[in-house]
């Protein structure tokens, strides 16, 4: 299979979905200021292993529709959109928070665990 081919920018409708997600763990006023941070911070690249253990997730099978078709993408040479993530906090035992992209995380993973995923990476009092 293919690298995955990333955007440079996150797709416009990944911050409304971020912040659908957010609002169920923060308040509106703390969702909008994450959801505006992660609109402008810079766009770096973590390892799809590495994203996964910080957040403690597991990993979704590959048969998982939005996997499914995030792997589709990546066969078809059509780039993925970079993931939001919301840091955690090691010395609270807090961990981080994807606020959207773990399907294109795990689709990334099956290619490699070691794809590099660009990310929004914010801390949560931001």
């Amino acid at each position: 299979m293919p690298h995955p081919i990333w955007k440079d920018e996150p797709d416009e409708h990944d911050f409304p979905a971020a912040a659908d997600y957010l609002e169920l763990i923060a308040t509106p006023d703390h969702v909008r200021a994450i959801v505006a941070a992660l609109r402008t911070a810079p766009t770096v690249r973590k390892k799809a292993k590495d994203l996964l253990r910080a957040t403690r997730l597991t990993l979704l099978e590959m048969d998982n529709p939005a996997v499914a078709a995030d792997l589709a993408k990546v066969h078809h040479g059509e780039p993925l959109s970079p993931v939001l993530v919301v840091r955690g906090d090691l010395g609270r035992g807090v961990d981080a928070q994807i606020a959207d992209g773990y399907h294109r995380i795990c689709a990334g993973w099956y290619v490699s665990e070691n794809t590099e995923i660009p990310c929004r990476i914010v801390d949560a009092g931001t």
